[in-house]
């Protein structure tokens, strides 16, 4: 129980150094995403041999698989993609994803409190139609909806995981250790 806190314990600084990294300069370096894969994949196997590092690599695997698809849309940048394979390589595949899933909503708050601040509703909606639609016809979405768009609204989503990241370590401390 003891190591798997501590495992936790490390997925939490990770999370919360590149969350305000995030914050700040709207980049997660990957000096920090690699680190943190590399120290994730070696205390899983420290703490529990062989089944630590593949619990380490199917969490890394994972989080790397889920996320390219919003990657190769422009929607999430590069950063966060390695970032939710560095958490995973800590935490292994089912906590990620449930830290992705509730990171989802996280994202989606702070997204709409950016729209509302910003009265941009009618052309986030309309833009949201435009991703929505070339995800079912398999094509790349216009300019206007990309990362690289600079007009377009913008979240850091590593703050997302970092928030999702704390609030879900601090449930597992509070239920009686991390699961």
């Amino acid at each position: 129980m003891g190591l798997k806190q501590a495992v936790l314990g490390l997925a939490l600084i990770l999370a919360v150094v590149a969350g305000w990294t995030d914050w700040r300069s709207r980049r997660i370096p990957n000096w920090l995403t690699v680190s943190g894969l590399l120290v994730g994949i070696a205390v899983n196997t420290a703490a529990a041999g062989w089944l630590g590092l593949k619990t380490s690599l199917l969490g890394a695997g994972l989080g790397l698989l889920l996320m390219l698809p919003f990657v190769f849309l422009r929607s999430l940048g590069a950063g966060d993609w390695k970032l939710a394979g560095a958490l995973g390589a800590f935490v292994g595949p089912g906590m990620l994803v449930n830290v992705l899933i509730g990171s989802v909503f996280v994202a989606g708050i702070m997204a709409l409190g950016l729209v509302i601040y910003k009265r941009r509703m009618k052309e986030t909606l309309r833009n949201i139609g435009r991703m929505l639609g070339s995800m079912f016809t398999f094509r790349m979405p216009g300019a206007e909806v990309s990362l690289d768009n600079p007009q377009s609204l913008k979240i850091p989503y590593g703050v997302a995981l970092a928030i999702t990241t704390l609030l879900y370590g601090v449930l597992s401390w509070k239920m009686g250790g991390a699961r």
